[in-house]
């Protein structure tokens, strides 16, 4: 059987924790910021997680992971 090739986008987006879970970057933080809130930027700054129902998509982008 041939070797399992990890998703090269998913990795730069996705990193997996040593609980098991998958830490992601939140959206709508690269451009057009100054039409956005001061407080809204700043819970854009937190790392998110991605939900049960979506893990087995990522994990199966992310075989090594």
């Amino acid at each position: 059987m041939p070797k399992l090739k990890t998703k090269r986008a998913a990795a730069k987006r996705f990193t997996v924790i040593s609980s098991g879970k998958i830490k992601r970057t939140r959206a709508n933080k690269q451009h057009i910021l100054t039409k956005k809130k001061r407080a809204r930027k700043n819970k854009l700054k937190k790392t998110g997680y991605v939900l049960p129902c979506d893990r087995s998509l990522v994990t199966r982008c992310l075989p090594n992971g």
